[in-house]
Protein backbone atom coordinates (compact mmCIF):
# COMPACT_ATOMS: atom_id res chain seq x y z
CA UNK A 1 0.00 0.00 0.00
CA UNK A 2 1.50 3.47 -1.29
CA UNK A 3 1.26 6.01 1.25
CA UNK A 4 0.11 9.14 0.22
CA UNK A 5 1.93 12.38 1.24
CA UNK A 6 0.32 15.09 3.10
CA UNK A 7 -0.14 18.35 1.16
CA UNK A 8 -0.28 21.19 3.10
CA UNK A 9 -3.36 23.73 2.32
CA UNK A 10 -4.46 26.70 3.42
CA UNK A 11 -7.95 27.45 4.84
CA UNK A 12 -7.34 30.88 6.09
CA UNK A 13 -4.44 32.88 5.19
CA UNK A 14 -2.08 34.29 7.83
CA UNK A 15 -0.92 37.65 7.49
CA UNK A 16 0.27 38.54 11.11
CA UNK A 17 4.15 38.72 10.26
CA UNK A 18 2.99 41.10 7.53
CA UNK A 19 0.65 43.31 9.88
CA UNK A 20 3.57 43.74 12.24
CA UNK A 21 5.52 45.78 9.60
CA UNK A 22 5.19 49.14 9.33
CA UNK A 23 6.12 48.93 5.48
CA UNK A 24 3.54 46.84 4.68
CA UNK A 25 1.24 48.41 6.54
CA UNK A 26 2.17 52.08 5.51
CA UNK A 27 1.93 50.78 1.76
CA UNK A 28 -1.24 48.73 2.30
CA UNK A 29 -3.04 52.49 3.74
CA UNK A 30 -0.93 54.59 0.37
CA UNK A 31 -2.43 52.01 -1.93
CA UNK A 32 -6.27 52.33 -0.66
CA UNK A 33 -5.68 56.50 -1.14
CA UNK A 34 -3.73 56.34 -3.96
CA UNK A 35 -6.10 54.28 -6.48
CA UNK A 36 -9.03 56.82 -5.22
CA UNK A 37 -6.44 59.98 -5.54
CA UNK A 38 -5.84 58.46 -9.41
CA UNK A 39 -9.85 58.40 -10.47
CA UNK A 40 -10.46 62.33 -8.49
CA UNK A 41 -7.16 63.59 -10.04
CA UNK A 42 -7.91 62.66 -13.47
CA UNK A 43 -10.18 65.45 -13.81
CA UNK A 44 -7.64 68.31 -13.25
CA UNK A 45 -4.85 66.38 -15.03
CA UNK A 46 -3.10 65.01 -11.97
CA UNK A 47 -0.59 62.60 -11.76
CA UNK A 48 0.34 62.46 -7.31
CA UNK A 49 3.55 63.83 -8.14
CA UNK A 50 2.37 66.98 -10.22
CA UNK A 51 -0.32 67.43 -7.31
CA UNK A 52 2.80 67.53 -4.37
CA UNK A 53 5.05 70.05 -7.21
CA UNK A 54 1.77 72.01 -7.69
CA UNK A 55 0.71 71.96 -4.20
CA UNK A 56 4.22 73.44 -2.86
CA UNK A 57 3.91 75.95 -5.54
CA UNK A 58 0.78 77.00 -4.21
CA UNK A 59 2.05 77.33 -1.07
CA UNK A 60 5.51 78.88 -1.71
CA UNK A 61 5.26 81.15 -4.74
CA UNK A 62 8.54 81.43 -5.95
CA UNK A 63 9.84 78.06 -4.84
CA UNK A 64 12.56 77.26 -6.71
CA UNK A 65 13.59 73.86 -9.12
CA UNK A 66 16.30 72.93 -6.75
CA UNK A 67 13.61 73.52 -3.41
CA UNK A 68 11.05 71.61 -4.81
CA UNK A 69 13.83 68.91 -5.98
CA UNK A 70 14.89 68.76 -2.70
CA UNK A 71 11.41 68.99 -0.41
CA UNK A 72 10.37 66.33 -2.17
CA UNK A 73 13.75 64.20 -2.55
CA UNK A 74 13.20 64.39 -6.84
CA UNK A 75 16.00 64.18 -8.74
CA UNK A 76 16.36 67.48 -10.62
CA UNK A 77 16.51 66.02 -14.16
CA UNK A 78 13.45 64.35 -13.45
CA UNK A 79 11.82 67.43 -11.75
CA UNK A 80 13.07 69.54 -15.16
CA UNK A 81 10.79 67.64 -17.30
CA UNK A 82 7.69 67.74 -14.82
CA UNK A 83 8.16 71.49 -14.69
CA UNK A 84 8.33 71.80 -18.14
CA UNK A 85 5.00 69.58 -18.83
CA UNK A 86 3.01 71.38 -16.42
CA UNK A 87 4.41 75.16 -17.64
CA UNK A 88 3.47 73.38 -21.42
CA UNK A 89 -0.18 73.25 -19.78
CA UNK A 90 -0.41 76.43 -18.76
CA UNK A 91 -0.51 75.63 -15.41
CA UNK A 92 2.66 77.14 -13.76
CA UNK A 93 5.01 80.06 -15.00
CA UNK A 94 8.75 80.81 -14.33
CA UNK A 95 9.83 84.19 -13.53
CA UNK A 96 12.97 85.84 -12.64
CA UNK A 97 14.54 84.97 -9.02
CA UNK A 98 14.81 88.48 -6.93
CA UNK A 99 17.70 87.92 -5.32
CA UNK A 100 19.27 85.11 -7.71
CA UNK A 101 20.22 86.26 -10.76
CA UNK A 102 20.26 82.47 -11.68
CA UNK A 103 17.06 80.76 -10.30
CA UNK A 104 13.96 81.17 -11.84
CA UNK A 105 10.76 81.42 -9.28
CA UNK A 106 7.90 79.14 -10.27
CA UNK A 107 4.42 80.54 -9.84
CA UNK A 108 0.61 79.26 -10.53
CA UNK A 109 -0.77 80.90 -13.66
CA UNK A 110 -4.32 82.12 -13.09
CA UNK A 111 -5.20 78.02 -14.88
CA UNK A 112 -3.23 76.40 -12.46
CA UNK A 113 -4.36 79.05 -8.86
CA UNK A 114 -8.20 77.76 -10.49
CA UNK A 115 -7.12 73.73 -10.47
CA UNK A 116 -5.39 73.43 -7.56
CA UNK A 117 -7.90 75.16 -5.47
CA UNK A 118 -10.68 72.63 -6.75
CA UNK A 119 -7.95 69.58 -6.22
CA UNK A 120 -6.72 70.72 -3.24
CA UNK A 121 -10.14 70.07 -1.82
CA UNK A 122 -10.70 67.67 -3.34
CA UNK A 123 -7.65 65.11 -2.15
CA UNK A 124 -9.12 66.79 1.35
CA UNK A 125 -12.16 65.02 1.13
CA UNK A 126 -10.88 61.95 -0.36
CA UNK A 127 -8.53 61.74 2.51
CA UNK A 128 -11.31 61.75 4.70
CA UNK A 129 -13.56 59.45 2.68
CA UNK A 130 -11.07 56.92 1.91
CA UNK A 131 -10.45 56.73 5.90
CA UNK A 132 -13.62 56.42 7.62
CA UNK A 133 -12.27 54.15 10.64
CA UNK A 134 -10.49 57.09 11.92
CA UNK A 135 -11.58 60.04 13.88
CA UNK A 136 -9.97 63.35 13.51
CA UNK A 137 -7.98 62.98 16.35
CA UNK A 138 -6.55 59.30 15.23
CA UNK A 139 -6.22 60.92 11.86
CA UNK A 140 -3.97 64.18 13.15
CA UNK A 141 -1.85 61.29 15.00
CA UNK A 142 -1.10 59.08 11.90
CA UNK A 143 -0.03 61.98 10.30
CA UNK A 144 2.14 62.76 13.24
CA UNK A 145 3.66 59.61 13.32
CA UNK A 146 4.12 59.29 9.36
CA UNK A 147 6.16 62.27 9.39
CA UNK A 148 8.41 60.82 12.20
CA UNK A 149 9.39 57.77 9.92
CA UNK A 150 10.84 60.26 6.61
CA UNK A 151 11.49 63.60 8.33
CA UNK A 152 14.79 63.23 9.24
CA UNK A 153 16.81 65.90 11.45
Amino acid sequence: MDVVPQVPYVDSVDTRYLESLLGYNARRAALSIIEVFLQRMAVYDLRPVDFSVMSLITHNPGITSKQLSNSLNILAPNLVAMVNGLEKKGMISRRPHPHDGRAMGLHLTDSGIEIMRRAEKTASKLEIESTPNLSTSERKTLLRLLQKVYFKP
